[in-house]
């Protein structure tokens, strides 16, 4: 369980090795309470662990340890915290307009929120994620596919979800530890499991969609890709073989995959040809998202920040001001940069590509 857990904080800070932040749960297939008590309120949570902010709107929306999820409605100056029903480890957060968005994390737990964040409801968990891949190994008829699903059910609600991506309000997708991944079609309410060709079952850490475009990125490399709106996935040939932690698409139509040991690849072509981009950093990349001009940010996981231009062939480094294990970003409707971190939130004022 700690080397899961620690590889699913490794998806959202890049701090290799840390202990992970999952509340503690046995190998049962009975449901833990973690995922029946709601998230306690305190002012301590303002500044807990936060592992990844969006924005919903004019609103920022934070996730982090313990169901902790943060709301700001000041560009990331000042937060209060919402009122969620789990006390399960967030990992991630993804929203489609200022009302209607999700977020996901440890005991394969899938929350949903109508109301900008202000409060949440539970449309998944880890024993019923585990009982769809079983039904889809059965349906397919594939003996060894049945053989994890069952392992799966019998070890109970312990894998993680790493990444969400919805491309509208019905249509999403949620991925994870050991290969999982699950897809909706109508807002949450119903998922069904997705097989991929990812026979080593290496976990998924980054998912991104374009249309009906959709890549996904993982360990050792891993690289996958569907152009039919997520029915059928192939492999793409990978330029790296270390584990990539993130995925972004650029308002430039480029797609940008990060992760160990300073490393990122920019493609225009949906993951046909990559080219590598010069970090300068030795530790990992962990997180990013795109600008509005057409380029992006990237962030190391000791607070450097690399903006790439429109072009994505240059990467300008800032290094930390504040040197705090960064865990996501995203960008405020001021312009500011806002930061998750395992020390709680931060904010960076504007900043431009030189």
């Amino acid at each position: 369980m700690r080397g899961l857990a620690q590889a699913g904080i490794a998806r959202r800070t890049a701090v290799l090795g840390l202990l992970g932040l999952a509340a503690g749960a046995g190998w049962s297939a009975t449901l833990p309470a973690v995922l029946s008590q709601p998230a306690l309120q305190t002012p301590k949570a303002l500044g807990a662990a936060t592992l990844a902010v969006t924005r919903a709107g004019q609103r920022l929306v934070a996730v982090g340890e313990r169901g902790t999820v943060l709301l700001s409605d000041d560009h990331g100056v000042s937060w209060k915290q919402a009122a969620v029903p789990v006390q399960a480890t967030l990992t991630c957060v993804r929203f489609v307009d200022e009302k209607t968005g999700w977020a996901a994390g440890h005991l394969g737990v899938v929350l949903r929120s109508d109301d900008g964040g202000a409060s949440w409801h539970k449309q998944m968990d880890g024993l019923q994620a585990a009982a769809l891949v079983l039904q889809a190994a059965q349906s397919a008829g594939d003996t060894k596919a049945i053989a994890n699903a069952q392992r799966l059910v019998e070890e109970g609600a312990d894998k993680p979800f790493f990444d969400l991506e919805f491309i509208d309000s019905q249509r999403g997708f949620a991925v994870g530890a050991y290969g999982l991944m699950l897809a909706t079609v109508d807002g949450g309410r119903h998922w069904t499991a997705v097989a991929l060709p990812n026979p080593k079952a290496l976990h998924l850490y980054g998912l991104r969609a374009r249309g009906d475009t959709l890549l996904l990125a993982g360990e050792q490399g891993l690289l996958l890709r569907s152009t039919d709106g997520g029915a059928s996935f192939n492999a793409l040939e990978s330029p790296y073989k270390g584990s990539f932690f993130g995925l972004l698409h650029s308002t430039g139509d480029a797609w940008v995959a990060y992760g160990l040991r300073g490393s990122a690849y920019r493609s225009t072509d949906a993951g046909a040809q990559w080219q590598k981009l010069d970090t300068g950093l030795p530790m990992a990349v962990g997180s990013g998202a795109a600008l509005p001009d057409g380029g992006f940010v990237l962030m190391g996981q000791a607070g450097d920040v690399l903006l790439g231009r429109a072009d994505g062939l240059t990467l300008q480094r800032m290094p930390a001001r504040e040197p705090v294990p960064v865990s996501g970003v995203a960008l405020a409707a001021d312009g500011s940069l806002v930061l998750s971190s395992l020390r709680g939130m931060r904010r960076l004022p504007a900043l431009s590509v030189n």
